[in-house]
């Protein structure tokens, strides 16, 4: 098996489209960043009522959430990547060939912070799990939660999430 940077791993990975792991064998080695993805604006909303705004690219197929932000040399910490899963599932992620510190904020399925994985080292393949069930997955700039107090049970907002 293989698989890349904040992918979904092991078994929820092979449900994402519907198909079987081995149904991407015949792909691509991945060995560059892939082109930045459509966007949207993001709002994370703390408990103490403080919105803080990100642009997040979208990453909406297998592909696109395989190669996640692998390659890339920086992340402005108003940018972001969000991972839409087709259904609510735990998430795994890993970061393989990313060569930038992470925070991975993963999203329940009524918008709120479920748990988030800080400060992931680069080109670590350690996984780090949302433990439990969520809907999406949002990937920061390493330690911009912690710097701007983003928490567990914050709300997030953008028009590309389901409501």
């Amino acid at each position: 098996m293989r698989f890349s940077v904040c992918s979904v791993l092991a078994a929820a990975c092979f449900s994402v489209g519907g198909l079987s792991g081995s149904a991407y064998a015949a792909e691509e080695p991945i060995r560059q960043a892939q082109p930045v993805l459509p966007t949207a604006p993001l709002t994370i909303t703390t408990q103490d009522g403080v919105k803080h705004q990100f642009t997040v690219e979208l990453a909406k197929t297998y592909r696109q959430q395989e190669v996640g932000e692998m390659f890339r040399k920086e992340l402005p910490k108003d940018k972001g990547m969000l991972f839409l899963w087709p259904r609510p599932q735990v998430s795994d992620m890993w970061m393989r060939n990313t060569l930038v510190s992470l925070d991975i904020v993963f999203i329940d399925s009524t918008n709120h912070i479920h748990a988030i994985a800080e400060k992931a080292v680069p080109l670590s393949e350690a996984i780090l799990s949302s433990n439990g069930s969520v809907a999406n997955t949002l990937e920061l700039a390493g330690g911009v939660t912690e710097e701007l107090g983003i928490r567990v049970g914050d709300a997030v907002s953008s028009p590309a999430l389901k409501h």
